[in-house]
Protein backbone atom coordinates (compact mmCIF):
# COMPACT_ATOMS: atom_id res chain seq x y z
CA UNK A 1 0.00 0.00 0.00
CA UNK A 2 1.16 3.65 -1.25
CA UNK A 3 1.23 6.27 1.16
CA UNK A 4 1.24 9.69 0.68
CA UNK A 5 4.85 10.18 1.32
CA UNK A 6 5.79 8.01 -1.73
CA UNK A 7 3.14 9.53 -3.79
CA UNK A 8 5.11 13.22 -3.06
CA UNK A 9 8.36 12.16 -3.27
CA UNK A 10 7.98 10.89 -6.97
CA UNK A 11 5.30 13.60 -8.07
CA UNK A 12 7.78 15.97 -6.46
CA UNK A 13 9.97 16.37 -9.82
CA UNK A 14 7.41 16.92 -12.25
CA UNK A 15 4.97 18.95 -9.85
CA UNK A 16 7.57 21.69 -9.19
CA UNK A 17 7.86 22.12 -12.97
CA UNK A 18 4.61 21.95 -13.96
CA UNK A 19 3.43 24.87 -11.20
CA UNK A 20 6.57 27.28 -12.43
CA UNK A 21 5.73 26.36 -16.00
CA UNK A 22 2.25 27.10 -15.24
CA UNK A 23 3.41 30.70 -14.26
CA UNK A 24 5.85 31.27 -17.39
CA UNK A 25 2.87 30.25 -19.64
CA UNK A 26 0.32 32.12 -17.96
CA UNK A 27 2.45 35.31 -19.29
CA UNK A 28 2.81 33.55 -22.66
CA UNK A 29 6.09 31.77 -22.44
CA UNK A 30 6.33 28.25 -22.87
CA UNK A 31 9.33 26.57 -21.76
CA UNK A 32 10.33 23.74 -24.07
CA UNK A 33 13.80 23.30 -22.58
CA UNK A 34 12.32 22.13 -19.46
CA UNK A 35 13.75 19.39 -19.61
CA UNK A 36 17.53 20.19 -20.08
CA UNK A 37 16.56 22.90 -17.35
CA UNK A 38 15.86 20.10 -15.24
CA UNK A 39 18.62 17.71 -16.36
CA UNK A 40 21.31 20.76 -15.74
CA UNK A 41 19.92 21.72 -12.34
CA UNK A 42 20.27 17.63 -11.21
CA UNK A 43 23.43 17.60 -12.16
CA UNK A 44 24.39 21.33 -10.59
CA UNK A 45 22.73 19.57 -7.27
CA UNK A 46 24.81 16.45 -7.38
CA UNK A 47 27.89 18.15 -7.56
CA UNK A 48 27.07 20.47 -4.82
CA UNK A 49 26.13 17.85 -2.27
CA UNK A 50 28.65 15.58 -2.95
CA UNK A 51 31.31 18.53 -2.05
CA UNK A 52 29.74 19.62 0.85
CA UNK A 53 27.55 16.77 1.98
CA UNK A 54 24.64 19.11 2.44
CA UNK A 55 21.52 18.27 0.22
CA UNK A 56 19.95 22.31 0.87
CA UNK A 57 22.96 23.14 -0.66
CA UNK A 58 22.21 20.84 -3.88
CA UNK A 59 18.83 22.33 -3.75
CA UNK A 60 19.72 25.52 -3.82
CA UNK A 61 22.07 25.30 -6.72
CA UNK A 62 19.75 23.53 -8.78
CA UNK A 63 17.58 26.85 -8.36
CA UNK A 64 20.51 29.26 -8.83
CA UNK A 65 21.29 27.19 -12.30
CA UNK A 66 17.50 26.74 -13.06
CA UNK A 67 16.59 30.74 -12.70
CA UNK A 68 19.90 31.15 -14.60
CA UNK A 69 19.18 28.62 -17.77
CA UNK A 70 15.52 30.55 -17.80
CA UNK A 71 16.88 33.67 -18.42
CA UNK A 72 19.22 33.24 -20.70
CA UNK A 73 16.68 31.13 -22.60
CA UNK A 74 14.18 34.25 -21.95
CA UNK A 75 17.08 36.48 -23.45
CA UNK A 76 16.51 34.79 -27.06
CA UNK A 77 12.81 34.25 -27.17
CA UNK A 78 11.70 37.41 -24.84
CA UNK A 79 13.94 39.82 -25.92
CA UNK A 80 15.18 38.58 -29.34
CA UNK A 81 11.90 37.23 -30.05
CA UNK A 82 12.99 33.88 -31.36
CA UNK A 83 10.70 30.76 -31.62
CA UNK A 84 10.58 29.36 -28.49
CA UNK A 85 10.01 25.90 -29.79
CA UNK A 86 13.87 26.10 -31.40
CA UNK A 87 15.25 27.32 -28.46
CA UNK A 88 14.12 25.25 -26.19
CA UNK A 89 15.19 22.12 -28.25
CA UNK A 90 18.01 23.76 -28.45
CA UNK A 91 18.60 23.70 -25.06
CA UNK A 92 17.80 20.58 -24.61
CA UNK A 93 20.00 19.08 -26.81
CA UNK A 94 22.91 21.76 -24.97
CA UNK A 95 22.08 19.94 -21.63
CA UNK A 96 22.39 16.50 -22.91
CA UNK A 97 25.79 16.92 -24.28
CA UNK A 98 27.16 19.29 -21.73
CA UNK A 99 25.68 17.21 -18.70
CA UNK A 100 26.96 13.99 -20.63
CA UNK A 101 30.46 15.31 -21.11
CA UNK A 102 31.01 16.76 -17.57
CA UNK A 103 29.64 14.12 -15.56
CA UNK A 104 31.70 11.67 -18.03
CA UNK A 105 35.37 13.53 -17.27
CA UNK A 106 34.60 14.20 -13.44
CA UNK A 107 32.91 11.02 -12.57
CA UNK A 108 33.19 8.27 -15.08
CA UNK A 109 31.41 6.90 -17.18
CA UNK A 110 28.93 5.48 -14.62
CA UNK A 111 27.39 6.89 -11.39
CA UNK A 112 26.36 3.59 -9.64
CA UNK A 113 29.16 4.18 -6.75
CA UNK A 114 27.29 8.23 -6.26
CA UNK A 115 24.92 8.30 -3.40
CA UNK A 116 23.37 11.99 -2.75
CA UNK A 117 22.88 12.85 1.25
CA UNK A 118 19.72 12.67 2.11
CA UNK A 119 16.89 15.13 2.80
CA UNK A 120 15.86 15.08 6.88
CA UNK A 121 12.56 13.75 7.43
CA UNK A 122 10.28 16.09 9.11
CA UNK A 123 6.88 14.36 9.43
CA UNK A 124 5.58 10.62 8.42
CA UNK A 125 8.51 10.31 5.58
CA UNK A 126 8.00 13.65 4.63
CA UNK A 127 10.72 15.92 3.93
CA UNK A 128 10.77 19.76 3.81
CA UNK A 129 10.98 20.93 0.45
CA UNK A 130 8.15 18.49 -0.08
CA UNK A 131 6.50 21.06 2.19
CA UNK A 132 7.51 23.99 0.36
CA UNK A 133 6.15 22.26 -3.02
CA UNK A 134 2.70 22.21 -1.88
CA UNK A 135 2.85 25.75 -0.15
CA UNK A 136 4.16 27.29 -3.86
CA UNK A 137 1.20 25.55 -5.65
CA UNK A 138 -1.54 26.82 -3.42
CA UNK A 139 -0.01 30.37 -3.16
CA UNK A 140 0.58 31.04 -6.79
CA UNK A 141 -2.44 30.26 -7.25
CA UNK A 142 -3.60 32.37 -5.29
CA UNK A 143 -1.23 35.19 -6.15
CA UNK A 144 -2.11 34.85 -10.01
CA UNK A 145 -5.95 35.63 -9.06
CA UNK A 146 -6.00 37.58 -6.69
CA UNK A 147 -2.25 40.10 -7.02
CA UNK A 148 -1.70 42.82 -8.94
CA UNK A 149 1.56 40.73 -10.21
CA UNK A 150 -0.94 37.96 -11.15
CA UNK A 151 -3.37 39.99 -12.63
CA UNK A 152 0.00 41.64 -15.15
CA UNK A 153 1.33 38.11 -15.72
CA UNK A 154 -1.77 37.03 -16.85
CA UNK A 155 -2.85 40.21 -19.39
CA UNK A 156 1.12 39.37 -20.56
CA UNK A 157 -0.27 35.89 -21.95
CA UNK A 158 -3.81 36.82 -23.13
CA UNK A 159 -3.24 40.53 -24.56
CA UNK A 160 -0.13 42.07 -23.78
CA UNK A 161 -0.74 45.17 -25.82
CA UNK A 162 -3.26 45.77 -23.04
CA UNK A 163 -0.73 45.54 -20.42
CA UNK A 164 1.33 48.07 -22.48
CA UNK A 165 -0.91 50.54 -22.70
CA UNK A 166 -1.61 50.28 -18.49
CA UNK A 167 2.12 51.31 -18.74
CA UNK A 168 3.72 48.48 -17.88
CA UNK A 169 6.47 46.20 -19.53
CA UNK A 170 5.55 43.08 -21.22
CA UNK A 171 9.22 42.25 -21.35
CA UNK A 172 10.21 42.71 -17.78
CA UNK A 173 6.75 40.71 -16.41
CA UNK A 174 7.50 37.71 -18.52
CA UNK A 175 11.03 37.65 -17.39
CA UNK A 176 9.84 37.69 -14.28
CA UNK A 177 7.15 35.15 -14.58
CA UNK A 178 10.09 32.71 -16.53
CA UNK A 179 12.38 33.28 -13.35
CA UNK A 180 9.75 32.03 -11.62
CA UNK A 181 9.41 29.18 -13.88
CA UNK A 182 13.29 28.28 -13.80
CA UNK A 183 13.62 28.70 -9.94
CA UNK A 184 10.58 25.65 -9.50
CA UNK A 185 12.17 23.58 -12.53
CA UNK A 186 15.43 23.74 -10.95
CA UNK A 187 14.19 22.65 -7.47
CA UNK A 188 12.37 19.77 -9.81
CA UNK A 189 15.11 18.51 -11.16
CA UNK A 190 17.52 18.91 -7.98
CA UNK A 191 15.01 17.11 -6.14
CA UNK A 192 14.79 14.16 -8.49
CA UNK A 193 18.61 13.85 -7.93
CA UNK A 194 18.83 14.11 -4.23
CA UNK A 195 15.05 13.32 -3.10
CA UNK A 196 14.56 10.88 -5.43
CA UNK A 197 17.12 8.95 -7.18
CA UNK A 198 19.97 9.74 -4.69
CA UNK A 199 22.33 9.71 -7.61
CA UNK A 200 22.82 11.21 -10.99
CA UNK A 201 22.55 9.56 -14.72
CA UNK A 202 22.84 11.80 -17.54
CA UNK A 203 19.62 10.22 -18.73
CA UNK A 204 17.95 10.43 -15.62
CA UNK A 205 14.89 13.10 -16.26
CA UNK A 206 13.79 10.63 -19.09
CA UNK A 207 10.83 12.76 -20.20
CA UNK A 208 9.78 14.63 -17.24
CA UNK A 209 10.09 18.01 -18.40
CA UNK A 210 8.02 17.50 -21.52
CA UNK A 211 5.26 15.66 -19.23
CA UNK A 212 5.43 18.36 -16.28
CA UNK A 213 4.59 21.16 -19.80
CA UNK A 214 1.35 18.33 -21.20
CA UNK A 215 0.24 18.55 -17.61
CA UNK A 216 0.06 22.08 -17.21
CA UNK A 217 -2.33 21.94 -20.06
CA UNK A 218 -4.69 19.09 -17.98
CA UNK A 219 -4.51 21.57 -14.91
CA UNK A 220 -6.06 24.28 -16.77
CA UNK A 221 -3.10 26.97 -16.16
CA UNK A 222 -3.96 26.70 -12.67
CA UNK A 223 -0.80 25.24 -10.25
CA UNK A 224 -2.72 23.72 -7.77
CA UNK A 225 -4.07 21.44 -9.99
CA UNK A 226 -0.54 20.85 -11.80
CA UNK A 227 0.06 19.43 -8.49
CA UNK A 228 -2.85 16.72 -8.40
CA UNK A 229 -1.91 15.79 -12.03
CA UNK A 230 1.60 15.69 -11.12
CA UNK A 231 0.51 13.40 -8.20
CA UNK A 232 -1.58 11.37 -9.91
CA UNK A 233 1.44 10.88 -12.40
CA UNK A 234 3.68 10.03 -9.14
CA UNK A 235 1.23 7.08 -8.26
CA UNK A 236 1.87 5.58 -11.32
CA UNK A 237 5.33 5.95 -11.28
CA UNK A 238 5.48 4.55 -7.37
CA UNK A 239 3.15 1.71 -8.58
CA UNK A 240 5.89 0.58 -11.14
CA UNK A 241 8.77 0.51 -8.42
CA UNK A 242 5.78 -1.91 -6.37
CA UNK A 243 5.42 -3.88 -9.33
CA UNK A 244 8.61 -4.66 -10.29
CA UNK A 245 8.76 -5.99 -6.76
CA UNK A 246 6.08 -8.43 -6.70
CA UNK A 247 4.78 -9.25 -10.30
CA UNK A 248 8.58 -10.03 -11.89
CA UNK A 249 6.60 -11.97 -14.21
CA UNK A 250 5.46 -8.82 -15.67
CA UNK A 251 8.05 -7.26 -18.56
CA UNK A 252 10.45 -4.38 -16.96
CA UNK A 253 9.87 -2.03 -19.72
CA UNK A 254 5.51 -2.08 -19.65
CA UNK A 255 6.31 -1.08 -15.91
CA UNK A 256 8.72 1.59 -16.51
CA UNK A 257 5.71 2.94 -19.41
CA UNK A 258 3.46 3.45 -16.67
CA UNK A 259 3.62 7.15 -16.06
CA UNK A 260 3.84 8.01 -19.27
CA UNK A 261 0.79 5.91 -20.30
CA UNK A 262 -0.41 7.99 -17.17
CA UNK A 263 -0.25 10.88 -18.48
CA UNK A 264 -0.71 10.40 -22.47
CA UNK A 265 -4.56 9.22 -20.46
CA UNK A 266 -4.56 12.59 -18.93
CA UNK A 267 -4.16 14.96 -22.14
CA UNK A 268 -6.63 12.99 -23.78
CA UNK A 269 -9.27 12.42 -21.42
CA UNK A 270 -9.03 16.20 -20.19
CA UNK A 271 -7.45 18.11 -23.42
CA UNK A 272 -11.02 18.81 -24.98
CA UNK A 273 -12.28 22.43 -24.04
CA UNK A 274 -8.92 23.97 -23.17
CA UNK A 275 -8.24 27.65 -23.42
CA UNK A 276 -4.87 28.04 -23.64
CA UNK A 277 -3.46 31.89 -22.71
CA UNK A 278 -4.17 33.19 -25.78
CA UNK A 279 -0.92 35.16 -26.67
CA UNK A 280 1.15 32.03 -25.37
CA UNK A 281 4.01 31.12 -27.52
CA UNK A 282 3.86 34.40 -29.49
CA UNK A 283 6.80 36.98 -28.99
CA UNK A 284 5.93 40.39 -28.22
CA UNK A 285 6.89 43.14 -30.74
CA UNK A 286 5.13 46.16 -28.88
CA UNK A 287 2.16 48.62 -29.97
CA UNK A 288 2.59 49.59 -33.09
Amino acid sequence: MMDLASILRYAAPIGFSAVGETVGERAGVINIGLEGTMLLSAYAATELSLTTKSPWLGLIAGAIVGVTTSLASGVLTINMRQDQVVVGTALNLLSFGLCGTLFERLRGATGQLLSLPALPKVWGGIDLALVVLVLFAAALTVVLVRSDWGLRVRASGEYPASLEAAGYSVNRTRFEAVSVGGLLAGLGGAYYAIGVAGSFAPDMISGRGFMAIAIVTFARWKPIWGLVAACLVGYFESLQYQLQMTHQDVPKSLLIALPYVATLLILIFSGRGTNAPAALGEPYKGMR
